[in-house]
Order: structure tokens, then C-alpha cells, then sequence
């Protein structure tokens, strides 16, 4: 099945400059091949539902791994069965209407 996920990884632990955190995440899933589009608050993933949410497992092993201690994550999920649509069918959709 096919998902658009706004994820949003917050390691606790190590203090307010996060950006090295994300940025492992943001290669973790590159790495997994996932079409991806960073936000500021997060990431927006497109892809099969096994891979996107094996990548998500991936960031979290990779932030780990830098030892952080905790991690909170929350992810929204979007699938839909009328039709196939991307990231890019999203954000124009609402664009028409500006």
C-alpha cells in the first residue's frame, strides 16, 4: 500500500541544536530510496508502506546510535484507494485555490 507520512523525530537528551539528528534521519531515508521533501517540522515521505515505515525504525537506530537516549516521534499517515497521488499533487492541489 501506498503512503505519504509527515514525520516528525525529536531526540531528548541532547540539548537544543538538533539539526545533526535530523540531518542523520534525512540520510537514513535517502538511503532507503524513499521520495522525501524536508519541512520546516519535520519530513514529508512518499513510498510502499514496509519500506517507509522500515526506514522510520532506521532513524531511530541511527539517532540512537549518536547517543541519544530518547527519541520522541509522531507520524501522520495518508493513504488513499480512488487514486495514486504524490507529494507534489498535494501541495498543488491547495495552490489552484491561491
Amino acid at each position: 500500500m501506498k503512503v505519504i507520512v509527515d514525520l516528525c523525530v525529536v531526540p531528548i537528551g541532547v540539548g537544543v541544536h538538533l539539526a545533526p539528528y535530523v540531518a542523520e534521519c534525512e540520510k537514513v531515508l535517502r538511503k532507503a530510496g524513499l521520495k522525501i521533501q524536508l519541512h520546516p517540522n519535520g519530513t514529508a515521505i512518499e513510498g510502499e508502506w514496509e519500506p517507509v515505515f522500515t526506514a522510520i525504525e532506521a532513524c531511530h537506530q541511527a539517532v540512537h546510535a549518536m547517543d541519544c537516549p530518547r527519541i520522541y516521534t509522531t507520524v501522520k499517515i495518508n493513504t488513499r484507494t480512488d487514486k495514486d497521488q504524490t507529494l507534489e499533487d498535494k501541495v498543488a492541489s491547495v495552490q489552484t485555490l491561491l
